[in-house]
């Protein structure tokens, strides 16, 4: 039960979560996401149970509400070591339970969606109760997820990750918020590496503008791009593909609304 509890107190911002989950020997498929980062590494992971339908919205990754982003439950929390500052945010990364023959549901593996960050507890050591301290490699999964790979009794459990290209479907998804001249844009459904390293922004009347990470998957700029139909220039994390996506809202858009453009090619 101490264990169940402290699981859920490192978890600052909870995302829900229905967990898809595959065969352990599925492969990555994409040049995204460089052979070296795919190869399997060592971690532990421990689980949450979302105990309020508002733990269905939030995250430290600006989601949301992950079911409407198109998550749905298959997420997950990182530790600091893992969690770069936010960049990691969309991330997929693909878990097997290794070394415990009592607990290890075996033949299994799950895929996630890194959309939340793993808080550390400096009043324990890392190998005490701050499980998601540095320099730990840490996952905290919704406890549906845990229980395809293992029986939830196992708690801090040994398992492998790599990283995995993200098959998203439909398109990449631009929601628009902010106010006056500030201009605030989730970018969300990314397939590819999932994870952006820059955005760029451009009006019907306005050259190409870089926009600033403001948290997450959060951009923003301070520019007048009212009555302008948007474009964005979308570059995958690891800088070697660009996607420019021409004319996604009308120009009489307004913030709140959500656009959908050009998506990642995923072989």
């Amino acid at each position: 039960m101490r264990r169940f509890l402290l699981a859920v107190l490192f978890l600052a911002l909870t995302p829900p979560t229905i967990s898809h989950y595959s065969s352990s020997t599925s492969s990555p498929s994409s040049s995204s996401v460089s052979s070296d980062a795919s190869e399997w590494r060592p971690a532990r992971a421990t689980y949450y149970a979302a105990s309020n339908p508002r733990d269905a919205v939030g995250g430290a990754c600006g989601y949301g509400d992950l079911v409407k982003s198109g998550y749905g439950m298959a997420t997950v929390g990182l530790s600091e070591t893992l969690f770069e500052r936010g960049q990691i945010c969309g991330a997929c990364y693909e878990l097997r339970c290794v070394d415990d023959l009592r607990w290890c549901i075996p033949g299994t593996s799950i895929i996630v969606t890194a959309t939340n960050f793993c808080a550390p507890n400096y009043g324990f050591d890392p190998e005490g109760g701050g499980h998601c301290n540095p320099p730990n490699k840490h996952f905290v999964l919704p406890i549906e997820a845990f229980e395809k790979i293992a029986i939830w009794k196992a708690g801090n459990m040994p398992v492998q990750y790599r990283r995995i290209n993200c098959r998203r479907e439909g398109s990449m998804r631009f929601t628009v918020d902010g106010g006056g001249i500030f201009i605030s844009v989730l970018i969300t459904n990314v397939a590819g590496s999932g994870d952006i390293a820059a955005v760029k922004i451009k009006g019907s009347r306005t050259g190409w503008l870089p926009m600033g990470r403001n948290w997450g998957q959060n951009w923003h700029i301070n520019a007048d791009l009212k009555n302008q139909a948007l474009s964005f220039e979308v570059t995958s994390s690891d800088r070697s593909t660009t996607v420019t996506a021409y004319n996604v809202s009308p120009k009489n858009w307004n913030y709140g609304q959500t656009f959908e453009g050009k998506q990642f090619e995923t072989p």
